[in-house]
């Protein structure tokens, strides 16, 4: 079934204040959240989720954010968030390559980036039942408690908006097809 990608003069009149936030903040309108736009609610609702995440109070960096968002994305075969994210992973400093390796689920080179992975990793696999080797892992990397909830917090906004994608299917946006993982490539 085709979902409709809203533009600011398709879209729910609830939904325009919204969509035009997004479209001063990245440039462009994101097809996801044109497909978004259906239900103002859950539109609105998504960015507060989003902007909470980027806040000041969250203690992650911004790379390091993007790396649970990307982590969930592959998690998930999300290709088009892990387009996404990949790009914006790469503009928080995270060499292509790096990228790469996450996106096909291979370990990262520096060894706090690599911990967070696999405690994002972990909970995933564990559907939040980690044991206390990966918690001491994480901790041990020099994360603190407050992240694990932080991580938590990352885990739930990127499986809403890869759930999403994998119901609507919008097509990836021009400006991130460059960062599609491979495993999309070839599917």
């Amino acid at each position: 079934m085709p979902f409709q990608i809203h533009t600011l003069e398709t879209a729910p009149e609830a939904s325009r204040p919204a969509l035009g936030k997004l479209v001063q903040n990245y440039g462009f309108l994101p097809n996801l959240a044109g497909v978004f736009a259906e239900s103002p609610g859950a539109l609105n609702g998504l960015l507060g989720f989003m902007g909470a995440f980027e806040s000041q109070e969250m203690t992650l960096a911004p790379l390091e954010r993007q790396i649970v968002l990307l982590t969930v994305a592959v998690w998930n075969k999300c290709a088009y968030c892990a387009a996404a994210h990949g790009m914006m992973a790469n503009m928080c400093g995270l060499e292509r390559g790096e990228v790469d390796a996450l996106q096909q689920g291979r370990p990262l080179r520096e060894g706090r980036l690599e911990a967070l992975r696999r405690f994002t990793e972990a909970v995933l696999e564990k559907k939040g039942w980690t044991k206390d080797v990966d918690l001491a892992a994480f901790l041990g990397a020099g994360f603190s408690k407050a992240q694990i909830f932080e991580v938590l917090f990352g885990i739930a906004l990127k499986t809403f908006t890869n759930y999403a994608n994998h119901i609507s299917k919008p097509p990836v946006n021009t400006q991130f097809a460059g960062f599609l993982p491979a495993w999309d490539k070839a599917a």
